[in-house]
């Protein structure tokens, strides 16, 4: 990452100190580019002061703590951050404050990926001696908490598989959180672990020791609940035939061929309200008094034609 500022001076080098004076840095860790060379000019009218690019190539973990305030700053949070340099190629940024939790995302999703922007923004080869520094970001001492967490869910997990004898997979997981759960199982007799899946999606899973190591995750079985299956056939047995009007009229309408031919007259029919009144309703009791019942209805409806 670089910063860079173009100033003018009397010379060359008094354009270049001013620079570095003005980025904050030593002259030395600077580089300048002469867009202008100075002129004296004629007894001194008509001079031209020399106009020079400063540039200043940042270290990584400087270039980190610029993105870092530069993120901050345009979510309006208000943070400290501390970075611990160790010096072998390794280092840790710590941010605490209110409002920074809202960089760690479900599980740290958001902070690996805000981890990831501050490596590239820390080690984009402006330079070929450039050397790779990896940045290791914690907010609000999440991983610590988190690694706790890992480390109960593999004991855990651990004991159910030496219980049961089947392989457990665990939820997809970054590099970072697996190492955690390797180094855990690693702990425990009678269990192992390996990774599978493609990145992005790769799981831990935890099988008994003496079995054969798992590669693939095998897919999981859907079980077919009763309820639904009788809901189904319910279904199929409410559901109805599409009414076809063009059917129904042709039974209830007769054709006109055979009427013409039949050449018969209609009858038409009228209900007579007998003169005799009906019987009154008995209450039926039993059941062996229904034979008697339907006699006397037969001989009513004979004596009594419509």
């Amino acid at each position: 990452m670089k910063k860079d500022i173009t100033v003018t001076a009397k010379t060359v080098e008094d354009a270049a100190l001013e620079g570095a004076s003005q980025l904050g840095v030593a002259r030395e860790d600077v580089e300048i580019e002469v867009l202008e060379e100075p002129k004296k000019g004629f007894f001194g009218m008509g001079a031209v002061p020399a106009k020079v690019k400063v540039t200043y190539i940042l270290k990584p973990l400087e270039a980190a703590r610029n993105f870092i305030e530069t993120l901050m700053a345009d979510l309006e949070i208000q943070a400290e951050i501390q970075i611990h340099d160790d010096g072998n190629g390794e280092s840790l940024i710590t941010i605490e404050g209110e409002g920074a939790s809202i960089l760690i995302g479900h599980h740290g999703d958001t902070l690996e990926a805000f981890q990831y922007l501050v490596n590239l923004a820390a080690n984009k080869k402006d330079d070929e001696d450039r050397q790779y520094t990896r940045i290791t970001v914690n907010i609000e001492n999440y991983r610590e908490k988190r690694e706790e967490t890992l480390r109960k869910l593999a004991a855990k997990m651990a004991a159910k598989v030496k219980k049961t004898g089947r392989n457990i997979a665990l939820e997809p997981m970054n590099a970072y959180e697996r190492r955690i759960i390797h180094a855990e199982i690693q702990k425990i007799e009678g269990v192992s672990t390996n990774s599978v899946g493609t990145e992005g999606n790769r799981r831990v899973v935890i099988f008994p020791e003496g079995n054969a190591k798992p590669t693939e995750l095998k897919p999981e079985k859907k079980q077919q609940k009763r309820n639904g299956e009788r809901r189904e056939k319910s279904d199929r047995r409410d559901t109805k035939p599409s009414y076809d009007k063009s059917k129904s009229e042709r039974r209830e309408k007769p054709s006109a061929d055979k009427s013409e031919t039949r050449n018969e007259p209609k009858k038409e029919y009228s209900y007579k309200r007998p003169d005799t009144p009906r019987p009154a309703p008995r209450k039926i009791e039993k059941a062996k008094d229904l034979d008697s019942y339907f006699a006397k209805l037969k001989e009513f409806s004979s004596n009594n034609p419509q």
